[in-house]
């Protein structure tokens, strides 16, 4: 179905100006030139699209002629990004139809290993995931191109697979994870055949590459909607996928402690990007692996081996298993690192400690994460409020803090100094003992 521009709210003045400048330039070389995809389906919702997708007849090489600022990118699907200053205008050249054409791969799981056979727009709407994301506008005369019904599903608010979902999840098992994103954003319901395969082919992503799936959790947990994006993906058992030492937990949980924190975690950066404050991703994936680490360090502790050592390999254990499904950068993995092991040494007051962990870096991540393990794990909540008085201090006054503390320690007894000559001692007269 075709619909007019009267017929629909698109206007230009809601389009990038360099989305446009690719449009009309495609145009003038005799091209035909739409709008697709999320941002066709943002401006209908009256969102502000983040990216403009351009879709046309013209080929990569083609597309590469025509602009000079562009590039040609892809293995899988070969396209071009065409670049204004940081900004980057995709530009595809319509898919085509070729069940049975050698340059269409599948491995036995039915995945689109390539896809480089270039059609119609006709044929290259039926290679779309969703039906609200295959509405094209056409620049020439600024209509609306529908051939799936999109326009009506936008309105029910249903996200619907085009094609058999069994299919198209197994050509690309992502498009799960992407299911679930939209759905979570723009408030939508699974259209029944769409959920049906959801738990059944969760597997699936254990055989795409992890670098992609990093990029992919970062746009399911950084974009507002964390908590109901967790409870989303545990529901079609998809969270397992990503992280499945973390879902191993969650299966076992006593009195529902790991998830709280979770959770809490995931309010907390909701809650930021609602305000417009920076997320770090690191932050994150430190709280969605914090009680596989725990648990791990905590076994270690109790086998004999010294806390510093037991943290410092069970983060190292942790994170080499997660990143054979999810590839967390080493920039990444090295701050989260940091904030678990900050935790040890929040604990130590005395001497120059104090001073040296508040220069650190990640002090104000690792002090976060130190208040949500207090507001869901049991930590003593005065620990937490001497280190906020603490940073807030004059150098007197937290002179004044040490000395207190140390003074209290000496009076209970409470002297890891002292356990540890002990413990020393203790270990040498065993051994003589033998």
């Amino acid at each position: 179905m075709i619909y007019s521009r009267s017929q629909h709210p698109i206007s230009r003045s809601h389009i990038s100006e360099n989305a446009l400048k690719v449009l009309y330039r495609l145009k003038s070389a005799g091209h035909e030139a739409y709008l697709v995809g999320g941002c066709v389906r943002d401006l209908l919702l009256g969102r502000e699209p983040k990216d403009f997708d351009v879709v046309t007849n013209a080929s990569p090489e083609q597309v590469r002629k025509i602009f000079r600022n562009s590039r040609l990118v892809g293995r899988r699907f070969r396209l071009a990004h065409v670049r204004f200053g940081r900004d980057i205008i995709e530009v595809a050249t319509f898919r085509g139809q070729q069940d049975t054409h050698k340059q269409r791969q599948l491995n036995e799981e039915g995945r689109l290993l390539c896809d480089n056979v270039y059609g119609t727009l006709e044929q290259d709407v039926w290679r779309r995931d969703f039906t609200i994301n295959a509405l094209y506008y056409n620049i020439r005369d600024f209509s609306l191109v529908d051939h799936v019904g999109g326009m009506t599903d936008l309105k029910a608010g249903l996200l619907r697979l085009i094609g058999d979902p069994e299919v198209r999840y197994r050509e690309d098992p992502v498009r799960m994870l992407r299911a679930v994103r939209f759905a979570v954003k723009l408030g939508f319901t699974f259209e029944t055949a769409t959920e049906q395969p959801l738990t059944t082919l969760a597997p699936l992503l254990r055989d795409i590459p992890p670098a992609r799936l990093f990029d992919e959790c970062l746009k399911l947990f950084l974009a507002g909607s964390g908590v109901q994006t967790f409870e989303m993906l545990r529901h079609y058992q998809l969270f397992g996928a990503l992280f499945p030492d973390a879902e191993r937990i969650l299966a076992t949980e006593a009195e529902g402690f790991p998830r709280l924190f979770i959770v809490k975690g995931l309010e907390n950066s909701d809650r930021r990007l609602t305000e417009g404050k920076t997320v770090t991703a690191y932050f994150l994936f430190a709280v969605l692996l914090w009680h596989v680490v725990r648990q791990e360090a905590e076994q270690q502790e109790q086998q004999g081996e010294p806390a510093q050592a037991a943290w410092q390999n069970a983060a190292t254990r942790a994170l080499n298993r997660q990143i054979r499904h999810v590839a967390l950068p080493r920039r990444i993995t090295q701050a989260m690192r940091e904030v678990w092991l900050l935790q040890l040494r929040f604990q130590h007051r005395s001497g120059q400690r104090p001073y040296r962990l508040l220069e650190h870096p990640r002090f104000r991540a690792a002090y976060d994460f130190l208040c949500l393990r207090i507001s869901t794990e049991g930590v003593d909540p005065k620990l937490g409020q001497w280190w906020e008085t603490f940073q807030q201090a004059d150098e007197a006054e937290q002179r004044q803090m040490i000395n207190a503390h140390t003074a209290s320690r000496r009076r209970t007894g409470n002297n890891p100094r002292r356990r540890y000559r002990n413990n020393r001692t203790n270990q040498n007269k065993r051994s003589h003992d033998v």
